[in-house]
């Protein structure tokens, strides 16, 4: 099965900020709901009787609608219905997902690797076991497809850093780069999910971004957990061998940063 590892398209972005203002107007609030409701084509007539407007109204309003990636059009007489003559324009509900949450959340990401694991348990292989592979390996799937739309050819610490962060940021895990080398995410998007059970999520996350940087082929930068009240519990770091080398690298390594997951992640975001 070939897995979407783009952002999916109901994240928080000028497109879904763009979809959610056009509902804010009533009148075309109810005809989206009216067209959703339908479960079929809906003509600009029909959408302005259900709203009480002129035909011309109902019609400005369904193409805002459609501009805002929240319905389709097409021509065509509505179901059972054959007329001779030019066809009408009719709208249907696009098949998106729009949801704004700030900061922003991704249970979906949680959730899928939950359900794959359960689907894939290896004999012998307890359910946390099976949940930290499916989270490595679905960190490798996206560090893999990374590297190979970035084709960025070696990675050392400072690049492989650079690289990660662009792509954390679509993610949710508003990086922010400290150092170098040091890369710190200040938002968690397995949150509030993590304050139930912060050694299972915080682990999951953790394989999660090893999976990533070892699909990249980062080279010196490691996922660490480091676990602060108000952000991620996990932190990308300088890697001990590189961590005394010469240069303007600096920062902690991954060995000294690292520590246990928190039983309690004290309100991380």
């Amino acid at each position: 099965m070939t897995r979407d590892l783009t952002p999916a398209a109901h994240l928080l972005s000028a497109g879904s900020v763009e979809a959610v203002s056009v509902l804010a107007e009533e009148q075309r609030r109810r005809m989206y709901a009216f067209v959703r409701r339908a479960h079929r084509p809906v003509t600009r007539e029909e959408a302005a009787a259900e709203a009480g407007i002129s035909a011309k109204l109902a019609a400005f309003h369904l193409d805002k609608l459609v501009a805002a990636g929240l319905l389709t059009f097409r021509y065509d007489h509505p179901e059972a219905v054959r007329r001779v003559g030019r066809k009408p324009k009719v709208y249907e509900p696009a098949e998106t997902d729009i949801r704004i949450s700030i900061p922003e959340r991704r249970p979906d990401v949680l959730a899928e690797i939950l359900i794959d694991a359960v689907l894939g348990q290896e004999p012998g292989e307890d359910a946390q076991d099976a949940a930290l592979r499916t989270a490595r390996h679905r960190g490798e799937e996206l560090g893999a497809a990374t590297r190979a739309r970035a084709r960025p050819g070696r990675l050392g610490p400072e690049r492989s850093l650079t690289l990660a962060e662009s792509v954390l940021e679509q993610h949710g895990f508003e990086p922010d780069r400290q150092a170098p080398a040091e890369l710190r995410l200040l938002n968690c998007p397995f949150h509030p999910l993590a304050a139930r059970s912060p050694g299972l999520v915080c682990g999951i996350n953790h394989a999660y971004l090893g999976g990533f940087l070892a699909g990249l082929q980062a080279t010196g930068i490691d996922a660490v957990l480091a676990p602060h009240p108000g952000r991620c519990c996990v932190e990308l770091r300088a890697a001990c061998d590189d961590a005394d080398a010469p240069g303007p690298l600096g920062g902690t390594c991954a060995r000294e940063a690292c520590v246990p997951a928190p039983d309690d992640p004290d309100g991380a975001r």
